[in-house]
C-alpha cells in the first residue's frame, strides 16, 4: 500500500495519514510499526525490489532445463522479463529510485543491487550450465548475463521512452525476438 501512494505522489508530497488511509488502518498504527515516514519508505522500496525480483527470477527458471531448444527458452526467458521490466511495479520503482536520488543518494543503488545484480548473478549461473551442456559456447557468464539484459532492456527503455509509453505485447515479442536472436548469434555453440 505504501509503495503505492509513494509512486503516485513521490516521497516529499506522499503523507504518512495518505499511506494509513490507503491501508485501512489508524495513522498511529503506521508509525507503531514503520518509527517514521523515512523508514516506511525504504522500506516500501525495499519490497518493491524484491518482489520484482523475484518475478524475475521465476522468468529465467526454465533455463535451468533448455534442453535442445535453448532459443526457445530464451526466448520465453526474454519475453517474461521485458513484461516485468515494462510492468507498472518496475517502472515505478525506477522512476522513484531516480526521483529520490538527491535525498537517498544511495537508494539507486540499494535497488539495482536488489534488483538486476541478482538477476545477473542468477543468469550467469544458469549461463554457466548451458555452457558446461554445450548449449552456450564457452565465455564469461556473468558478462554473457550483462549482454543478454541489455539487448532486451536497451531497447525497451528507447522505445517505451523511459517507461512514458506503454508498447503492445507484439513490440515486446520482437523486442525479445530480436535480442535473442543477436544473444544466440553472439553466444550459441
Amino acid at each position: 500500500m505504501a509503495f503505492t501512494v509513494f509512486a503516485r505522489r513521490g516521497y516529499a508530497r506522499a503523507s504518512v495519514q495518505e499511506i494509513a488511509d490507503e491501508a485501512k488502518v489508524a495513522k498511529p498504527t503506521v508509525y507503531n510499526h514503520f518509527g517514521d515516514k523515512e523508514t516506511l519508505f525504504r522500506g516500501a522500496m525495499a519490497a518493491a525490489a524484491d518482489g520484482v525480483a523475484a518475478d524475475s527470477l521465476d522468468a529465467i527458471e526454465p533455463l535451468r532445463d533448455a534442453g535442445a531448444d535453448v532459443r526457445e527458452t530464451l526466448g520465453t526467458a526474454a519475453s517474461r522479463l521485458l513484461r516485468i521490466c515494462s510492468g507498472e511495479r518496475s517502472h515505478a520503482l525506477r522512476s522513484l529510485a531516480h526521483a529520490e536520488l538527491a535525498t537517498f543518494p544511495e537508494l539507486a543503488v540499494a535497488m539495482q543491487e536488489r534488483t538486476s545484480a541478482h538477476l545477473i548473478e542468477a543468469l550467469a549461473d544458469r549461463f554457466a550450465h548451458l555452457v558446461l551442456s554445450g548449449a552456450l559456447r564457452s565465455c564469461d557468464p556473468a558478462r554473457a548475463a550483462e549482454h543478454f539484459l541489455a539487448l532486451l532492456i536497451g531497447p525497451l527503455e528507447s522505445r517505451s521512452r523511459l517507461g512514458t509509453r506503454t508498447l503492445p505485447e507484439d513490440e515486446l515479442d520482437a523486442i525479445a525476438e530480436s535480442g535473442v536472436d543477436t544473444f544466440v548469434r553472439a553466444y550459441g555453440p
